[in-house]
Formats: C-alpha cells, structure tokens, sequence
C-alpha cells in the first residue's frame, strides 16, 4: 500500500504565500505523475496542476502564473508554492500520485486533504 501524508495548508491572508508538501511512503517502485487537486465547499474537485515523472508541469488557467508545482523523486514528495493567494483558493488541497508498487499493479493513491483558507 502507499500513503500520501499532505502538510503546510493553513490561514493566509489575501496576496499572501503558502507552500504545500505532500510525501508519498510505502511499497512504491515507481511514481509517475503527482498533482495537486482542491475541492471548495459546494464545488467539485478541480485540477490545480500536475507534474510528470519528466518534471513537464500544467496548471490550471486559474492559478497560473501565481503557483508553483515541482517534486523531490529522492524524497517521492510533491510541493505545491502558492503565492499571491485569492479568498477563491480557499478549499480543501488533495495531492495524488500514480504509482507502480509491483509488476502489475499500477494505482492513484489520494492524499487526506489539507484546508487552505484565504481571508480578504
């Protein structure tokens, strides 16, 4: 099995920065692409921005140009640098990962979640 253990969500004011970290533990012999997602109360979740193995990034048109995605293989850790942070990024973050643990079996594990609460 694998874990994704999410940290660094938070209170922030508007136009302030927070930094997601999201580490992946377990029987893992490859991951693939890591992402974040987020889930704001009432909404469906939504991609905020996925990382390939490669490092090739996208990102949602909404984020653009204010948050960071990049990974650490060494550590099989996602990061997510929020700057510029609006009262609409407010929601629940989820990182996952697609991740091979045996010959056969390749799965997306999910992340619990960190809040993230901007205020105006």
């Amino acid at each position: 099995q694998v874990q994704l253990v999410e940290s660094g969500g938070g209170l922030v004011q508007a136009g302030g920065s927070l930094r997601l970290s999201c580490a992946a533990s377990g029987s893992i012999r490859t991951i693939y692409a890591m992402g974040w997602y987020r889930q704001a109360p009432g909404k469906q979740r939504e991609m905020v921005a996925g990382i390939d193995s490669g490092g090739n990034t996208n990102y949602a048109d909404s984020v653009k140009g204010r948050f960071t995605i990049s990974r650490d293989n060494a550590k099989n850790t996602v990061y997510l640098q929020m700057n510029s942070l609006k009262p609409e990024d407010t929601a629940v973050y989820y990182c996952n990962a697609d991740v091979r643990t045996t010959i056969l079996r390749r799965d997306v594990y999910w992340g619990q979640g960190t809040q993230v609460t901007v205020s105006s």
